[in-house]
Protein backbone atom coordinates (compact mmCIF):
# COMPACT_ATOMS: atom_id res chain seq x y z
CA UNK A 1 0.00 0.00 0.00
CA UNK A 2 1.25 3.61 -1.03
CA UNK A 3 -1.95 5.45 1.05
CA UNK A 4 -2.19 7.99 -1.87
CA UNK A 5 -2.50 6.50 -5.33
CA UNK A 6 -4.93 3.96 -4.10
CA UNK A 7 -7.11 6.73 -3.48
CA UNK A 8 -6.59 9.02 -6.80
CA UNK A 9 -7.19 5.84 -9.53
CA UNK A 10 -9.20 7.46 -12.74
CA UNK A 11 -11.25 4.07 -13.23
CA UNK A 12 -12.32 3.61 -9.82
CA UNK A 13 -13.25 7.29 -9.65
CA UNK A 14 -15.35 7.10 -13.04
CA UNK A 15 -17.13 4.24 -11.10
CA UNK A 16 -18.12 5.78 -7.99
CA UNK A 17 -19.54 8.71 -10.45
CA UNK A 18 -21.46 6.54 -12.38
CA UNK A 19 -22.74 4.60 -9.37
CA UNK A 20 -23.79 8.28 -8.19
CA UNK A 21 -25.12 8.81 -11.32
CA UNK A 22 -27.45 5.79 -10.93
CA UNK A 23 -27.97 6.15 -7.20
CA UNK A 24 -30.05 9.78 -7.67
CA UNK A 25 -33.47 9.43 -7.83
CA UNK A 26 -35.32 11.53 -10.62
CA UNK A 27 -36.10 15.50 -10.20
CA UNK A 28 -34.17 15.40 -7.39
CA UNK A 29 -31.38 17.37 -5.91
CA UNK A 30 -29.37 16.44 -3.42
CA UNK A 31 -27.75 19.89 -1.87
CA UNK A 32 -24.62 18.28 0.12
CA UNK A 33 -21.97 20.62 2.41
CA UNK A 34 -18.79 19.68 3.14
CA UNK A 35 -17.98 21.42 6.19
CA UNK A 36 -14.17 21.72 5.84
CA UNK A 37 -12.22 23.59 3.68
CA UNK A 38 -9.39 21.32 2.73
CA UNK A 39 -12.22 19.27 1.56
CA UNK A 40 -13.32 22.29 -1.08
CA UNK A 41 -10.02 22.35 -2.08
CA UNK A 42 -10.08 19.03 -2.93
CA UNK A 43 -13.29 18.70 -4.73
CA UNK A 44 -12.08 21.53 -7.03
CA UNK A 45 -8.49 20.58 -7.24
CA UNK A 46 -9.19 17.18 -8.37
CA UNK A 47 -12.03 18.35 -10.75
CA UNK A 48 -14.92 16.67 -8.81
CA UNK A 49 -17.78 18.95 -10.35
CA UNK A 50 -16.80 17.73 -13.39
CA UNK A 51 -17.89 14.30 -12.52
CA UNK A 52 -21.07 14.86 -10.60
CA UNK A 53 -24.15 14.71 -12.08
CA UNK A 54 -26.27 17.76 -11.72
CA UNK A 55 -28.68 17.00 -9.32
CA UNK A 56 -25.67 16.65 -6.70
CA UNK A 57 -25.32 20.72 -5.70
CA UNK A 58 -21.97 21.00 -3.53
CA UNK A 59 -22.20 23.37 -0.60
CA UNK A 60 -19.02 25.24 1.30
CA UNK A 61 -19.44 25.33 4.70
CA UNK A 62 -17.29 27.34 7.35
CA UNK A 63 -14.78 24.84 8.29
CA UNK A 64 -12.10 27.04 7.85
CA UNK A 65 -11.01 28.65 11.73
CA UNK A 66 -8.91 31.37 9.63
CA UNK A 67 -12.51 32.56 7.89
CA UNK A 68 -14.84 32.12 10.48
CA UNK A 69 -12.77 34.03 13.17
CA UNK A 70 -14.39 37.72 13.23
CA UNK A 71 -12.88 40.71 12.41
CA UNK A 72 -13.09 42.05 16.14
CA UNK A 73 -10.21 39.12 17.00
CA UNK A 74 -7.91 40.54 13.95
CA UNK A 75 -8.00 43.82 15.42
CA UNK A 76 -7.60 42.70 18.75
CA UNK A 77 -4.17 40.30 17.51
CA UNK A 78 -2.95 43.49 15.78
CA UNK A 79 -3.36 45.64 18.99
CA UNK A 80 -1.12 43.02 20.87
CA UNK A 81 1.15 42.81 18.58
CA UNK A 82 1.41 46.81 19.34
CA UNK A 83 2.07 46.48 22.51
CA UNK A 84 5.54 47.72 23.95
CA UNK A 85 7.70 44.42 24.34
CA UNK A 86 5.55 42.08 22.46
CA UNK A 87 6.39 39.07 19.67
CA UNK A 88 3.71 38.39 18.53
CA UNK A 89 3.35 34.98 16.57
CA UNK A 90 1.08 32.73 14.52
CA UNK A 91 0.70 30.99 11.38
CA UNK A 92 1.01 32.27 8.20
CA UNK A 93 -2.40 32.63 6.85
CA UNK A 94 -3.48 34.86 10.09
CA UNK A 95 -1.23 37.64 8.58
CA UNK A 96 -2.77 38.74 5.90
CA UNK A 97 -6.34 38.52 6.96
CA UNK A 98 -7.88 41.70 6.84
CA UNK A 99 -9.23 43.47 10.11
CA UNK A 100 -11.16 46.38 10.25
CA UNK A 101 -10.39 49.30 7.29
CA UNK A 102 -8.31 46.42 5.17
CA UNK A 103 -5.49 46.09 8.78
CA UNK A 104 -3.58 43.29 8.83
CA UNK A 105 -0.86 42.11 10.83
CA UNK A 106 1.59 42.13 8.06
CA UNK A 107 0.52 45.93 7.58
CA UNK A 108 1.59 45.96 11.78
CA UNK A 109 5.08 44.54 11.06
CA UNK A 110 5.72 46.44 8.07
CA UNK A 111 4.84 49.59 10.59
CA UNK A 112 7.50 48.34 13.27
CA UNK A 113 5.63 45.75 15.09
CA UNK A 114 7.32 41.78 15.75
CA UNK A 115 5.18 40.20 14.11
CA UNK A 116 6.00 36.62 12.87
CA UNK A 117 4.94 34.05 11.52
CA UNK A 118 6.32 30.29 12.82
CA UNK A 119 5.00 26.83 11.49
CA UNK A 120 4.55 25.59 15.17
CA UNK A 121 3.49 26.86 18.45
CA UNK A 122 6.71 24.84 20.29
CA UNK A 123 8.56 27.76 17.86
CA UNK A 124 6.89 29.99 20.18
CA UNK A 125 7.72 28.15 23.27
CA UNK A 126 11.54 27.84 22.22
CA UNK A 127 11.49 31.78 21.40
CA UNK A 128 10.35 32.47 24.94
CA UNK A 129 13.11 30.59 26.43
CA UNK A 130 15.80 32.57 24.26
CA UNK A 131 14.06 35.99 24.78
CA UNK A 132 13.06 35.92 28.37
CA UNK A 133 12.88 40.12 27.93
CA UNK A 134 9.99 39.92 25.34
CA UNK A 135 6.99 38.82 25.83
CA UNK A 136 5.70 35.98 23.76
CA UNK A 137 2.17 35.54 22.60
CA UNK A 138 0.88 33.19 20.19
CA UNK A 139 -2.21 33.81 18.42
CA UNK A 140 -3.46 30.38 18.70
CA UNK A 141 -6.57 29.67 15.92
CA UNK A 142 -7.78 26.16 14.87
CA UNK A 143 -10.47 23.59 15.58
CA UNK A 144 -9.85 20.59 17.51
CA UNK A 145 -7.49 19.74 15.22
CA UNK A 146 -4.76 21.99 16.55
CA UNK A 147 -6.07 22.38 20.25
CA UNK A 148 -4.22 19.92 21.63
CA UNK A 149 -1.02 21.12 19.89
CA UNK A 150 -1.75 24.08 22.03
CA UNK A 151 -2.71 22.77 25.46
CA UNK A 152 0.69 20.38 25.31
CA UNK A 153 2.82 24.00 24.58
CA UNK A 154 1.38 25.84 27.29
CA UNK A 155 1.92 22.44 29.67
CA UNK A 156 5.62 22.55 28.51
CA UNK A 157 6.03 26.46 29.34
CA UNK A 158 4.74 25.34 32.66
CA UNK A 159 6.91 22.83 33.10
CA UNK A 160 9.91 25.08 31.81
CA UNK A 161 8.66 27.67 35.16
CA UNK A 162 8.17 30.82 31.59
CA UNK A 163 6.96 33.72 32.80
CA UNK A 164 6.85 35.25 29.22
CA UNK A 165 4.80 32.48 27.23
CA UNK A 166 1.26 33.53 26.39
CA UNK A 167 -1.43 32.33 24.16
CA UNK A 168 -4.43 34.62 22.48
CA UNK A 169 -6.38 31.73 22.98
CA UNK A 170 -9.28 31.44 19.88
CA UNK A 171 -9.70 27.96 19.56
CA UNK A 172 -13.42 26.64 18.21
CA UNK A 173 -15.34 23.54 18.52
CA UNK A 174 -16.73 22.10 15.63
CA UNK A 175 -20.31 20.48 16.82
CA UNK A 176 -21.06 23.42 17.93
CA UNK A 177 -20.70 25.34 14.52
CA UNK A 178 -22.96 22.59 13.09
CA UNK A 179 -25.49 23.08 15.41
CA UNK A 180 -25.84 26.84 15.04
CA UNK A 181 -25.57 26.25 10.91
CA UNK A 182 -28.77 24.36 10.65
CA UNK A 183 -30.43 26.17 13.47
CA UNK A 184 -30.28 29.51 11.92
CA UNK A 185 -33.47 29.38 10.61
CA UNK A 186 -37.54 29.55 11.13
CA UNK A 187 -36.66 26.10 8.88
CA UNK A 188 -33.41 25.04 10.49
CA UNK A 189 -30.71 24.04 7.91
CA UNK A 190 -33.53 23.97 4.82
CA UNK A 191 -31.01 24.53 2.00
CA UNK A 192 -28.49 21.59 3.33
CA UNK A 193 -29.87 17.86 2.72
CA UNK A 194 -26.59 16.35 4.20
CA UNK A 195 -22.90 16.89 5.63
CA UNK A 196 -19.27 15.80 4.78
CA UNK A 197 -18.03 15.67 7.73
CA UNK A 198 -14.44 16.92 8.76
CA UNK A 199 -11.29 14.81 8.78
CA UNK A 200 -8.61 15.72 10.66
CA UNK A 201 -10.78 17.25 13.53
CA UNK A 202 -12.72 14.22 13.26
CA UNK A 203 -9.53 12.11 14.29
CA UNK A 204 -9.43 14.05 17.72
CA UNK A 205 -13.20 14.11 18.63
CA UNK A 206 -14.43 10.63 16.79
CA UNK A 207 -17.56 10.29 14.93
CA UNK A 208 -19.65 10.20 18.09
CA UNK A 209 -19.34 13.86 18.41
CA UNK A 210 -21.61 14.58 16.08
CA UNK A 211 -24.54 11.71 16.91
CA UNK A 212 -26.59 14.35 18.65
CA UNK A 213 -26.83 17.19 15.76
CA UNK A 214 -27.82 14.07 13.45
CA UNK A 215 -30.54 13.00 15.42
CA UNK A 216 -32.05 16.70 16.23
CA UNK A 217 -31.41 17.86 12.56
CA UNK A 218 -32.38 14.29 10.92
CA UNK A 219 -28.99 15.33 8.87
CA UNK A 220 -27.06 12.71 7.53
CA UNK A 221 -23.01 13.05 8.18
CA UNK A 222 -20.41 11.32 6.61
CA UNK A 223 -17.11 11.61 7.94
CA UNK A 224 -14.77 11.44 4.73
CA UNK A 225 -10.87 11.21 4.13
CA UNK A 226 -9.01 14.22 1.50
CA UNK A 227 -8.46 12.28 -1.66
CA UNK A 228 -10.90 12.35 -4.72
CA UNK A 229 -12.15 8.67 -3.89
CA UNK A 230 -12.65 9.44 -0.28
CA UNK A 231 -15.18 12.09 -1.66
CA UNK A 232 -17.17 10.57 -3.84
CA UNK A 233 -17.39 7.49 -1.95
CA UNK A 234 -18.68 9.70 0.94
CA UNK A 235 -20.84 11.86 -1.62
CA UNK A 236 -22.27 7.75 -2.42
CA UNK A 237 -22.99 7.30 0.80
CA UNK A 238 -25.14 10.42 1.52
CA UNK A 239 -27.24 10.21 -1.38
CA UNK A 240 -28.17 6.10 0.07
CA UNK A 241 -28.52 7.48 3.23
CA UNK A 242 -31.24 10.29 1.32
CA UNK A 243 -32.75 7.87 -0.84
CA UNK A 244 -33.30 5.76 1.99
CA UNK A 245 -34.59 8.91 4.37
CA UNK A 246 -31.61 7.79 7.02
CA UNK A 247 -30.26 10.35 9.17
CA UNK A 248 -27.32 8.24 10.81
CA UNK A 249 -23.16 9.13 11.06
CA UNK A 250 -20.81 7.26 9.08
CA UNK A 251 -17.12 6.71 8.89
CA UNK A 252 -15.51 6.86 4.87
CA UNK A 253 -12.53 7.43 6.70
CA UNK A 254 -12.30 5.00 9.12
CA UNK A 255 -8.67 3.78 8.07
CA UNK A 256 -7.86 7.32 10.45
CA UNK A 257 -10.88 8.15 12.27
CA UNK A 258 -12.09 6.40 15.55
CA UNK A 259 -15.41 6.34 16.91
CA UNK A 260 -14.52 7.85 20.17
CA UNK A 261 -11.47 9.78 18.65
CA UNK A 262 -8.07 10.38 20.14
CA UNK A 263 -8.86 10.08 23.75
CA UNK A 264 -5.27 11.55 25.15
CA UNK A 265 -5.62 14.59 22.92
CA UNK A 266 -8.93 15.02 24.42
CA UNK A 267 -7.49 14.65 27.89
CA UNK A 268 -5.10 17.65 26.91
CA UNK A 269 -7.71 19.65 25.52
CA UNK A 270 -10.05 18.96 28.76
CA UNK A 271 -6.96 19.49 31.44
CA UNK A 272 -6.14 22.54 29.85
CA UNK A 273 -9.02 24.17 28.22
CA UNK A 274 -12.56 25.35 29.51
CA UNK A 275 -15.36 26.13 27.31
CA UNK A 276 -16.16 30.04 26.73
CA UNK A 277 -19.78 30.96 27.85
CA UNK A 278 -20.16 32.42 24.20
CA UNK A 279 -18.31 33.44 21.24
CA UNK A 280 -19.09 35.54 17.83
CA UNK A 281 -18.34 33.71 14.53
CA UNK A 282 -17.59 35.18 11.30
CA UNK A 283 -21.12 34.02 8.97
CA UNK A 284 -22.67 32.23 12.21
CA UNK A 285 -23.12 35.29 14.69
CA UNK A 286 -22.49 34.36 18.21
CA UNK A 287 -22.83 30.52 19.49
CA UNK A 288 -22.89 29.79 22.91
CA UNK A 289 -20.30 27.05 24.49
CA UNK A 290 -18.32 27.31 20.91
CA UNK A 291 -14.86 28.19 21.72
CA UNK A 292 -12.51 27.12 24.89
CA UNK A 293 -11.08 29.40 27.20
CA UNK A 294 -7.57 28.51 29.29
CA UNK A 295 -8.80 27.75 32.71
CA UNK A 296 -7.65 29.63 35.93
CA UNK A 297 -4.72 27.24 36.55
CA UNK A 298 -3.33 28.38 33.41
CA UNK A 299 -4.19 32.32 33.69
CA UNK A 300 -0.39 33.23 33.86
CA UNK A 301 -0.22 32.19 30.32
CA UNK A 302 -3.72 33.93 28.91
CA UNK A 303 -3.22 36.68 26.94
CA UNK A 304 -6.39 38.36 27.74
CA UNK A 305 -5.89 38.68 30.81
CA UNK A 306 -2.53 39.07 30.98
CA UNK A 307 -2.91 42.31 28.24
CA UNK A 308 -6.60 43.81 29.00
CA UNK A 309 -8.15 44.55 25.42
CA UNK A 310 -10.75 46.75 24.73
CA UNK A 311 -14.63 45.27 22.95
CA UNK A 312 -14.21 47.76 19.68
CA UNK A 313 -17.06 48.03 17.04
CA UNK A 314 -15.17 46.17 14.14
CA UNK A 315 -16.43 46.91 10.39
CA UNK A 316 -16.69 44.24 7.56
CA UNK A 317 -16.49 45.31 4.23
CA UNK A 318 -19.19 46.36 2.63
CA UNK A 319 -19.25 44.11 -0.08
CA UNK A 320 -17.97 41.27 1.13
CA UNK A 321 -19.96 37.75 1.06
CA UNK A 322 -17.80 35.82 3.12
CA UNK A 323 -20.51 35.63 5.76
CA UNK A 324 -22.85 34.14 3.14
CA UNK A 325 -20.48 32.20 2.04
CA UNK A 326 -19.41 30.60 5.12
CA UNK A 327 -23.14 29.50 5.49
CA UNK A 328 -23.45 27.79 2.69
CA UNK A 329 -25.90 30.43 0.91
CA UNK A 330 -23.54 31.48 -1.87
CA UNK A 331 -21.22 30.05 -4.16
CA UNK A 332 -17.88 31.84 -3.82
CA UNK A 333 -17.75 33.19 -7.79
CA UNK A 334 -21.62 34.86 -6.92
CA UNK A 335 -19.86 37.64 -4.71
CA UNK A 336 -19.93 41.03 -6.93
CA UNK A 337 -16.16 41.05 -5.90
CA UNK A 338 -15.04 37.36 -6.89
CA UNK A 339 -12.19 37.92 -8.30
CA UNK A 340 -12.60 41.49 -9.70
CA UNK A 341 -11.79 43.75 -6.59
CA UNK A 342 -11.11 40.45 -4.01
CA UNK A 343 -8.12 38.16 -5.49
CA UNK A 344 -5.39 36.33 -3.71
CA UNK A 345 -3.37 39.10 -4.08
CA UNK A 346 -5.51 41.61 -3.01
CA UNK A 347 -7.97 40.14 -0.85
CA UNK A 348 -11.26 41.58 0.59
CA UNK A 349 -11.93 39.23 2.90
CA UNK A 350 -10.64 36.05 4.87
CA UNK A 351 -12.21 33.40 2.73
CA UNK A 352 -9.99 34.63 -0.17
CA UNK A 353 -6.64 34.66 2.27
CA UNK A 354 -6.77 31.06 4.03
CA UNK A 355 -5.63 28.06 2.19
CA UNK A 356 -8.54 26.93 3.35
CA UNK A 357 -10.99 29.19 2.07
CA UNK A 358 -13.47 28.61 -0.59
CA UNK A 359 -13.15 31.52 -2.35
CA UNK A 360 -9.42 30.55 -2.86
CA UNK A 361 -10.82 27.16 -3.65
CA UNK A 362 -12.98 28.31 -6.71
CA UNK A 363 -10.67 31.08 -8.06
CA UNK A 364 -7.07 28.38 -7.92
CA UNK A 365 -9.31 25.69 -9.32
CA UNK A 366 -13.41 26.49 -9.78
CA UNK A 367 -13.08 29.50 -12.57
CA UNK A 368 -12.98 27.15 -15.39
CA UNK A 369 -15.81 25.15 -17.52
CA UNK A 370 -16.27 21.98 -16.33
CA UNK A 371 -14.51 19.44 -17.94
CA UNK A 372 -14.21 15.49 -17.14
CA UNK A 373 -11.49 14.93 -14.52
CA UNK A 374 -9.10 12.91 -13.27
Amino acid sequence: MKYIEEFRDAALARTLAQAIGQAVEPGRTYRLMEFCGGHTHAIYRYGLPGLLPKAIKMLHGPGCPVCVLPIARVDQAIELAGRPGVILCSYGDMLRVPGSDRRTLLQAKAEGADVRMLYSIDDAVTLARQLPQRAIIFFAIGFETTTPATALAILRAQKLGLSNFFVFCNHLLTPAALDALLADSPNPGSWIDGFIGPAHVSTVIGTAAYQQVARRYRKPIVIAGFEPLDLLQAILMLVRQLNSQRCAVENQYHRVVRPNGNRLAQDYMAQVFCLRASFAWRGLGTIAASALALRPAFASFDAERHFPLAERPSREHPGCACPAVLRGQLDPAACQLFAVACTPANPLGACMVSAEGACAAVYAYGRQPLREAL
